[in-house]
């Protein structure tokens, strides 16, 4: 079965995995999509004795139809090697009767590794398979990790550049350490004046600009994104939930066909819905828990129904779910609408002009796998700190706002069902968050020595990633107001 790829909002159609990867956005500001969503080969018994990189390829033909079978495999070989500090890749660790999906064990200690150490292998076969002669210019907004883990990627791969903007004082003192820092003579950070919104707006804005597009063309540019807005990055994220079933299978954990809930701490939507293509490929997944923080745009969606973007944006130690304007969400309305291209941009379009839209009772019903469930900032260092106290194991702030929202899912519907939490970065990432959760004691003001602290408390070794960054040189030094993006742009790449 060969799967091609359509805009969310109509304008293009019969697009191939290869081009809707090279192009990240459609032309018309819609997300690609695979016309159908595709069944597995294997049972989940068949899967359940197969590495990471075995499962990547049974999940990955199904979506990337025009990759031949060697330079699918190609891609997975080089991704998921060495750069990952644990041989199966994404490990199941039960604490507290949940079984908390590890996805930070890449070179940046955060779930983007998963897919972002594929994408730049994606991107280069893509090129090649379809004659692109332009330098791909990847531009990326990122609210803390996806920036660090794409620059990761995409460093010195020839015919590539890597612009991305963050938030500045929006993310953590380890994430940005992390992002400016970064080596290659490709890549360039440029810290905004605002917050994840406005970078990603202003990201957005740039790819619609079809006179900047024509200008970058004549220059030998064309743009790409790392975003999760990429179909690039959506499916390798699939890969891990299906994993995650066939290990708990694998270790008798459950039964063969026995469902599963997934909690899934989320801000654009793309890891979550990962999961919901998960459940759509076979595996027996029975609910969708949304947990958001304080900016809890997509648990009154949830709730309501209406999707309301028109609220104060609050900063929390969980900064890498500080987002109103939830992309991905884009897919999921498009599906619920049963792929009325028409609809989809009609409220996409309300979004942008009017700030929410209200979707029919129909589409709600479509949406019943999922629930959401938000944690306030106490919600969530207390989560954190329970866990640790009972258990010895230590989550980051965004796994922490997960497993509050999971212990009040099964608190409010007694539901008991085994459940999968993805646990998306390293506590050493939000170090002082993390250390402010579990200890009484006054906390010293250097980043590194917190550092040390949690590593005396944790037992667990400083990851190679913060090792780095304990006396790197900053490289890079960039801001800008929102409204210079696409000048600071043309200026990095000499227009």
């Amino acid at each position: 079965m060969r799967i091609s790829y359509q805009s969310t909002r109509g304008g293009e159609q019969g697009v191939t995995a290869s081009q809707a990867i090279l192009k990240g956005l459609a032309c018309d500001g819609g997300l690609f999509m695979p016309t159908e969503l595709p069944k597995l080969d294997l049972t989940m018994k068949e899967l359940a004795g197969k590495t990471y990189q075995e499962t990547a390829y049974e999940v990955m033909k199904l979506f990337l139809t025009d990759f031949t079978e060697e330079e699918l495999k190609y891609c997975i070989e080089k991704a998921y090697d060495s750069k990952f500090d644990t041989e199966t890749i994404a490990p199941l660790v039960k604490a507290d009767g949940a079984y908390y999906l590890e996805l930070f064990h890449g070179s940046t200690i955060a779930f983007k590794d998963m897919a972002l150490s594929i994408l730049p292998y994606f991107m280069t076969t893509a090129a090649k398979k379809n004659h692109a002669d332009k330098e791909i210019v990847i531009l990326t907004a990122t609210s803390g990790d996806t920036g660090k883990a794409a620059m990761a990627g995409f460093a010195d791969v020839p015919g590539t550049r890597i612009i991305v903007f963050y938030p500045k004082d929006g993310v953590s003192r380890v994430q940005e350490l992390q992002m400016v820092t970064q080596k290659g003579d490709n890549t360039s950070v440029v810290a905004i004046h605002g917050n994840f919104d406005d970078a990603q707006t202003g990201v957005k804005r740039i790819f619609a600009d079809k006179e900047f597009g024509a200008e970058l063309a004549d220059h030998g540019f064309q743009f790409s994104s790392a975003n999760s807005i990429n179909i690039g990055r959506l499916v390798p994220q699939v890969v891990y939930y299906v994993y995650a079933y066939a290990s708990l299978l694998a270790n008798e954990e459950i039964k063969d066909g026995e469902e599963i809930n997934v909690t899934v701490p989320t801000g654009n939507f793309g890891n979550i819905l990962a999961a919901y293509f998960a459940k759509q490929l076979g595996v027996p997944i029975k609910k969708l828990i949304c947990a958001s923080n304080d900016n809890k745009v997509l648990y009154d969606f949830f709730q309501t129904g209406t999707y309301d973007r028109q609220r104060d944006f609050i900063l929390t130690t969980s900064p890498s779910m500080d987002i109103l304007i939830s992309s991905n969400l884009e897919r999921l309305l498009y599906l619920s609408t049963g792929c009325d291209a028409e609809q989809t941009a009609k409220l996409m379009n309300q979004l942008g002009t009017e700030g929410h839209y209200t979707v029919t009772p129909e589409m709600k019903a479509k949406m019943a796998d999922f629930c959401g469930g938000f944690a306030t900032e106490a919600e969530d260092a207390a989560a954190i700190r329970e866990l640790y106290d009972e258990t010895g194991y230590v989550i980051d702030t965004h796994t922490g706002v997960a497993s509050a929202v999971y212990q009040q899912y099964k608190k409010n519907t007694g539901d008991e069902t085994k459940t999968v939490i993805a646990s998306t970065a390293s506590p050493y990432k939000f170090s002082r968050s993390v250390m402010e959760a579990i200890s009484d004691e006054k906390l010293p003001e250097d980043e590194f020595a917190v550092i040390d602290e949690l590593c005396r408390v944790s037992g667990v070794e400083i990851p190679k990633a913060v090792e780095e960054i304990r006396n790197a040189q900053i490289r890079h030094k960039l801001e800008c107001d929102v409204q210079d993006m696409k000048k600071t742009v043309a200026k990095i790449l000499g227009i």
